[in-house]
């Protein structure tokens, strides 16, 4: 038998014929178009979720954009900071919202929005949300949960379903994954929202519902991570993997719950993929608890008298 002869021919089936002279992206003046092509994989959710913010600060809330901060931590989605043009830090591992939470405490005419990954946040980060969580900061976090950690190849994470094959765990994740919004509730967020990134407008406006509550806002987005999630549990590409989102998402509300938070709990099942994923507005409390900042400066006016 004769080898085959390798080729060096370059896949030309996705290339737009006739490009316009210049793309134009509809919030250009929102990106930093210095810092593009980003580094994601074609397809994925991150660069979604993004558009997704974009969108909810320019069509469902009036918060000027200069009263709005972006910060991030490490991974995939840490580098979303770099790529949205308005006043943003790029945390260290694990940190973005103890810096969130200074600059809420300091300019409480700011708006702090994290955006970053279930490994950053719910992993060395954890302990960090939880207080900031359960003091009520007024923050918006968005968590982008794609099951996996992508930036560093692939190791099974917080959300890692059981079952599922990653680089660490080659016979399938034995140990339960994080209920994200579970957890987010459980120590005080007065608001809770999940949303699967094929769910593009109400994501959209609930970021920005979560934005104009006062308070603890904590939107947690199922993304795809179809190059080291999907390919080793034979979901298919980006495309299949969100058409998986729109058949196993399931529409819940406060009322639906009924504080059953276990209703919430995403299935997953081994050859098949995302079997059921809960989304919608699970909390929003309308009478809440003050939030902090504010308690600081009551604290200090009874002080001061």
């Amino acid at each position: 038998m004769t080898a085959k002869k390798k080729t060096n021919e370059i896949d030309t089936s996705t290339k737009v014929k006739n490009p316009p002279k210049k793309f134009h992206h509809p919030y250009d003046e929102l990106l930093r178009i210095y810092a593009i092509p980003t580094i994601y994989c074609p397809g994925c959710g991150i660069g979604t979720t993004i558009q997704a913010f974009l969108e909810a600060i320019t069509k469902y809330t009036d918060i000027p954009h200069e009263n709005i901060v972006v910060i991030s931590g490490i991974g995939c989605t840490g580098r979303a900071s770099g790529y949205i043009n308005l006043d943003g830090f790029h945390a260290i591992h694990g940190r973005a919202i103890p810096f969130a939470s200074g600059v809420e405490i300091a300019r409480p005419d700011i708006k702090p929005v994290i955006i970053s990954g279930d490994g950053d946040l719910f992993s060395i980060g954890m302990g960090h949300l939880a207080h900031a969580a359960r003091r009520n900061i007024d923050m918006t976090v968005i968590v982008i949960n794609n099951s996996i950690y992508g930036l560093t190849g692939g190791q099974d994470a917080p959300t890692t379903p059981v079952g599922a094959l990653t680089k660490t765990t080659p016979y399938g994740k034995i140990s339960y994954p994080f209920n994200l919004s579970q957890i987010a509730i459980a120590n005080g967020a007065t608001f809770c929202a999940r949303y699967t990134v094929y769910e593009f407008t109400p994501l959209a406006k609930a970021i920005a519902r979560g934005m104009n509550h006062q308070g603890f806002s904590f939107i947690e987005v199922i993304s795809n991570c179809h190059v080291n999630f999907g390919r080793r549990n034979n979901l298919g590409d980006a495309i299949a993997m969100r058409k998986q989102f729109k058949k196993a998402r399931v529409r819940m509300t406060e009322k639906d719950i009924n504080k059953d938070w276990h209703k919430t709990d995403i299935e997953f099942k081994v050859g098949v993929g995302f079997t059921k994923i809960p989304t919608g507005i699970f909390l929003e409390e309308k009478e809440r608890p003050i939030e902090f900042s504010e308690r600081i400066v009551n604290a200090y006016e009874i002080k001061k008298s």
